[in-house]
């Protein structure tokens, strides 16, 4: 590539260069395994998108892979939302993880309707860092809302789906699969980058 274009596109952090990606426009909140942040764009999830991580089974492990974030962001002074989590949260081990408790909030809903309408609150409220949703469905009006939302936040929504389900404006997506010693990954699309990896985390 010549020189000149190359120093241009560098120097301009909003144009989306591909598989190169040297920085990231947006912020990112480390994930606390270092080999997941080197594939990251940015190097570390990305605050202020919609993320999806496809699951093949509630509680396969996929809340371990966000914990070290987390409690980082608790202790930053954000709020961690849980929207109708399938299983009551269990302090004592979120604790232990080093979540500050105070910042966690879990909020029930009547209707699957609320669901959407409440993350869309309290990630446009600037205060929520993170908020985790396991919705049955979504459409696309509502999946475009939780997106402006979390622009407007800086926050990252997670959506926790099953292998039947796919949101096709998630700005990242990953697939996990709980292994004997951890979880395996698969980064299927990111923002800023076209490249797919595949790794594995160990707890």
């Amino acid at each position: 590539m010549n020189q000149a274009l190359e120093e241009l596109l560098r120097s301009r952090a909003g144009i989306w260069r591909g598989l190169h990606s040297d920085h990231a426009a947006w912020p990112v909140v480390g994930s606390g395994f270092p080999e997941l942040d080197a594939v990251l764009p940015g190097g570390g999830w990305p605050l202020g998108t919609l993320a999806e991580i496809a699951i093949p089974a509630v509680g396969c492990g996929e809340l371990r892979l966000l914990l070290p974030a987390m409690a980082d962001l608790s202790r930053a002074g954000r709020h961690i939302v849980w929207i109708a989590p399938p299983y009551q949260p269990y302090a004592p081990g979120l604790l232990q993880a080093g979540l500050a408790l105070p910042q966690l909030l879990a909020v029930n809903v009547d209707t699957a309707d609320d669901m959407p309408w409440s993350a869309e609150k309290l990630l446009r409220s600037g205060g929520c860092g993170m908020a985790l949703l396991w919705p049955r469905r979504l459409d696309g009006r509502q999946i475009r809302r939780l997106q402006l939302a979390a622009e407007t936040g800086s926050a990252l929504a997670i959506l926790f789906v099953l292998p039947d389900q796919s949101y096709p404006g998630a700005t990242l997506r990953i697939g996990v699969c709980p292994s004997t010693t951890g979880l395996n990954l698969n980064i299927i699309k990111a923002r800023g980058s076209l490249r797919r990896s595949r790794l594995s985390i160990r707890f």
